[in-house]
């Protein structure tokens, strides 16, 4: 993934302070005395966006342990998965593996990743509330979060002053207002706000926003929530977006939103906030200095309040199956300390903390996206969340909605039926 860069932070030569992450004892197995060997699966993002972030955290790890070889494999999202699972099945595991923060409650769930001791780490307790859930499983902690990503509205302010809106929307009557100005000027070959149907972390924002959920727990079961009065009701407004501004293929997935809003095709996205970055950047930017045109804001959503936000980032997990896992955290404290959060803001992400996300509401260059972070949500801590993801079933209920195959009540009902099958399933 492309990341806008906020601002110009050297990281070269940082220095950082290490803590274990609590030896044997708290990481579930035993550590060779002078490990020889660790290996880092990482993904993509960092070997392409931030590498001088890892050879830091490299070069902290060799400094204490002279003569330590440390192995780093790079995976692209869609494929880490199959190939995590398969490893794990034998005796090779890695000591360091990189996990989606949704991703990670099926592992916890099934005993994949150490327990680790969040003492041992750098401000963990003041890690992100969303991102604090998502490495926790019945009470006790099995990764470290890594970095954030909140949601923005990224619009076309030249597009906007076209159709005679002169402001931001700070509310949603005025952004659907615009919205309607944007669409009445450029017609419907043409998407006022380019949302994708299936595209789950927007449409579950306005679930959340109306006061319903995924899904509740009760006791130590999961029920599915999506047919509930109040998650209707945000489906509801979602497919009133769709069917409003959404002028596109609905049947598509959001992977190539930057490319599309790229092309000047859509006025308006709510997306993650490196988006409008990789929109503007020169090989994906048809418009022409397309950087000047765009202007992040919160989104605001029905309820009056902001549209609540998917927190979403990675997480750094400790496989049980290392041999390595007191060096291995080690490696995840060297890489997400103090000096490692300096350096991932620099390249547009959100830290992992709430002490230094509040200094960047306060910057220009950050305000929106820190600002969003602040109301959030996350996915049910289901022992079968992960099942629902791969089925897919929201994706397919999203579209469902959107070409109009479903009355939103039939689409949610069938989700409904469908993730009660798997979500308690370890």
């Amino acid at each position: 993934m492309k990341r806008k860069l906020i601002a110009a932070i050297g990281v070269a030569g940082m220095m950082v302070s290490i803590a274990a992450c609590g030896g044997s004892e708290s990481t579930g197995g035993g550590d060779k005395a002078k490990p020889k060997e660790l290996t880092v699966w990482l993904t993509v993002d960092a070997q392409n966006n931030w590498p001088e972030l890892v050879k830091a955290a490299d070069d902290a790890i060799v400094k204490k342990y002279p003569g330590i070889k440390i192995k780093h494999e790079y995976y692209g999202w869609p494929d880490k998965n199959a190939k995590l699972d398969a490893v794990l099945a034998t005796d090779k595991a890695p000591d360091v593996v990189e996990m989606g923060n949704s991703e990670m409650v099926g592992y916890m769930a099934t005993g994949a990743f150490a327990e680790i001791d969040p003492s041992k780490f750098e401000k963990s307790d003041e890690w992100l509330d969303g991102l604090k859930l998502s490495v926790t499983y019945e009470g006790k902690t099995y990764g470290v979060p890594y970095y954030a990503g909140g949601r923005v509205g990224t619009w076309r302010k030249d597009i906007a002053a076209e159709a005679g809106v002169k402001a931001t929307p700070k509310t949603y009557k005025e952004l659907t207002s615009a919205l309607d100005k944007i669409q009445k000027k450029k017609g419907d070959k043409f998407s006022a706000w380019y949302q994708p149907s299936p595209d789950w972390y927007a449409a579950m924002s306005f679930v959340y926003d109306a006061g319903g959920s995924i899904a509740e727990q009760s006791g130590d079961q999961w029920k599915s929530n999506l047919s509930s009065p109040e998650s209707l009701k945000g489906l509801g407004e979602y497919k009133k977006v769709l069917d409003a501004y959404m002028h596109a293929d609905k049947t598509k997935d959001e992977a190539d939103r930057p490319i599309v809003f790229g092309q000047g095709k859509a006025a308006t996205m709510f997306a993650a906030a490196w988006e409008g970055g990789t929109a503007a950047d020169p090989k994906n930017d048809k418009v022409g200095k397309l950087a000047d045109k765009i202007e992040n804001f919160v989104m605001p959503g029905p309820s009056g309040k902001n549209l609540p936000v998917f927190l979403g980032g990675s997480d750094l997990a400790v496989p049980v199956k290392s041999d390595a896992q007191a060096v291995a955290g080690e490696w995840i404290n060297a890489f997400t300390g103090a000096e490692g959060q300096k350096g991932l803001v620099a390249k547009g992400n959100l830290p992992n903390n709430k002490s230094d996300l509040e200094p960047l509401k306060s910057d220009p260059a950050t305000a929106v996206p820190a600002t969003a972070a602040a109301s959030s949500w996350f996915v049910p801590t289901a022992p079968g969340w992960g099942q629902v993801e791969k089925a897919k079933i929201l994706q397919t209920m999203l579209k469902e909605i959107g070409t109009g195959k479903k009355s939103v009540e039939a689409a949610a009902k069938a989700a409904d039926a469908e993730i009660d099958k798997v979500i308690n399933t370890k």
